[in-house]
């Protein structure tokens, strides 16, 4: 096999060269008007390929070479005086997998408990490539199933406008739950 990236044998899809210099993460921050942050580790357009890997056959272990790459690296620094819970965004299987899933499962450690299928949209409209207005004007209508009274990180594979984000965060919020911050892949905005 070799590596999808410098296409020399490797008996991974990314090999550990590329995944040290080219999948090595750089945190940026995007501050909501409310304060609420995000965190993304990759720019969108320096990952754009891989991303674009999400539903195809390989996109899963794609997924879970980034995760490690960059959500892993995260919980091992992280630290919080009490148990926190790593909530992904939509995390519904498609195309034999939930991409949210592989995130957050990445982000188990010893202050992080990741939980699956806990914030699931209700209105399945994609907003791949969709204007600010569509995705206003259609919102994901979530709904949250899970504990309240609790501390959560919320998670997503690409922040681009904010408005998934900031209609989990808010849903959260309704259920009693304190929404920390949010974790992404990458970040779309331009650098």
């Amino acid at each position: 096999m070799k590596c999808i990236i410098c296409k020399i044998f490797s008996l991974k899809l990314i090999c550990k060269s590329c995944q040290k210099t080219f999948l090595k993460p750089s945190r940026s921050t995007r501050i909501l008007p409310d304060g609420f942050k995000i965190y993304s580790f990759y720019f969108y357009k320096d990952i754009e390929e891989l991303l674009k890997t999400k539903h195809t056959h390989i996109g899963s272990s794609i997924y879970a070479i980034l995760a490690k790459n960059a959500f892993l690296e995260f919980a091992k620094e992280f630290t919080f005086s009490s148990q926190i819970y790593a909530i992904g965004i939509d995390d519904h299987v498609r195309s034999g997998y939930s991409h949210t899933a592989i995130l957050t499962d990445a982000l188990k450690s010893k202050n992080i408990k990741p939980v699956f299928n806990k914030l699931r949209a209700k209105n399945s409209v994609s907003y791949s490539g969709e204007s600010l207005t569509f995705r206003l004007e259609n919102t994901r209508d979530f709904e949250y199933t899970f504990k309240s009274d609790i501390d959560a990180i919320l998670v997503d594979d690409i922040v681009t406008t904010t408005t998934t984000i900031n209609e989990a965060k808010n849903t959260l919020r309704k259920s009693k739950v304190n929404p920390l911050f949010a974790l992404t892949l990458a970040d779309a905005r331009e650098q």
